[in-house]
């Protein structure tokens, strides 16, 4: 298993440690129902640094981007980030990704999930045929998310540059905690604000950064938080966790994500979008809450009131903010309207939902 450079720190702290995506991760620290409130109330730190990230750059890096993103990188101006996915072949998603914009028409950063990343590499790679300067940089950055409603504030002090005011999905650069180059995002995947921070451990820039962090946050309640609240935080907004709710055999309008999709333009599997959307779609992604008492789990079957499997749970858990249990999965069209009532195959025995927006809470 690989580290990141924080492992040690968790480890210090007392993390349940366990292997995701090929490295040594904290999945709770306190519990998960604790941190998940930390973050939904306070604020909340989450080392993130297995991710990837690609810089591409060139005079046709936005033409590579365009060539194989769903989303329209060309709106993008410096400063500003744009969650997009990369469609495959066959009209399915290779994986979901954030493009963040540092020089207009020049330099792009990609950050795409831990799994995926030697995946997304060569599949990227594949369309470079006007030469793009092309770098994976994933070994070398460090990614910490610091989220909750009290983050920025929290951060500020640590920060030479104004983030308390820095807009949703945009991002700047500067001097945190006296480590320069710093790259500090109002992005995250948690519902609940705050911004993520990226950065290279040169000169024990790791450890210092992580210590300000704490020694400014201690005091106010900033706790540090583990993949297992992570994951109860975004699936209460509906967030898609690739793997999960979307995946190589998911189409970005099944998975609810035709508003990153964009025709105006011409990328992988365009024709196959398109033609889905002028179709219509046959199931679709949504969410239910439990009305009955049962968690539901990935992989579960979705059945009418008549025993008829109707879609299959992609996502589920008890909800920490709600009191409930909530999940996300595939129904077929016919059966996608919101208060439908489903139910949720059990341990073998069907037990009743009903569907609803979300974000849940």
């Amino acid at each position: 298993m690989k580290n990141t450079p924080f492992t040690q720190k968790h480890i210090a702290l007392g993390a349940k440690m366990a292997e995701f995506a090929g490295y040594n991760m904290p999945i709770s620290y306190t519990g998960i129902n604790d941190e998940h409130a930390a973050v939904r109330n306070n604020a909340g730190v989450f080392d993130v640094s297995h991710m990837g990230e690609f810089m591409l750059k060139g005079e046709h890096a936005l033409d590579l981007i365009q060539r194989v993103t769903s989303n329209d990188a060309s709106k993008l101006s410096d400063g500003q980030a744009q969650y997009s996915c990369l469609p495959n072949n066959k009209g399915g998603i290779v994986d979901d990704l954030i493009v963040y914009c540092l020089e207009k028409n020049k330099v792009y950063m990609l950050v795409v999930n831990a799994s995926n990343i030697e995946k997304d590499w060569n599949w990227i790679s594949g369309f470079n045929h006007q030469n793009v300067e092309m770098h994976n940089i994933s070994d070398k950055t460090c990614l910490l998310a610091i989220q909750g409603p009290n983050a920025t504030k929290i951060l500020q002090p640590l920060v030479d540059t104004d983030i308390m005011n820095l807009k949703y999905y945009t991002f700047t650069k500067g001097v945190f905690a006296g480590v320069n180059n710093v790259l500090i995002s109002a992005t995250g995947y948690t519902g609940s604000g705050g911004v993520e921070i990226y950065f290279e451990d040169r000169d024990g820039a790791a450890d210092k950064i992580w210590d300000a962090i704490f020694n400014a946050g201690g005091p106010q309640g900033l706790k540090p938080i583990g993949l297992g609240a992570r994951d109860t935080l975004r699936l209460e907004m509906g967030y898609c966790l690739y793997g999960n709710d979307i995946d190589d055999t998911t189409s970005p309008l099944e998975a609810g994500l035709g508003w990153i999709t964009k025709f105006t333009k011409d990328f992988t599997s365009r024709d196959i979008i398109e033609q889905q959307k002028a179709d219509g779609i046959t199931r679709k992604l949504v969410g239910f809450e439990m009305i009955d008492r049962g968690i539901p789990r990935h992989d579960y079957l979705i059945k009418d009131e008549l025993g008829n499997t109707i879609g299959k749970v992609t996502s589920g858990t008890q909800a920490p903010s709600l009191g409930r249990a909530v999940g996300l999965g595939y129904v077929s069209m016919g059966e996608a309207n919101i208060d439908n009532e489903i139910f949720i195959e059990i341990r073998n025995t069907p037990v009743k939902a009903k569907i609803v927006k979300v974000p849940f809470r």
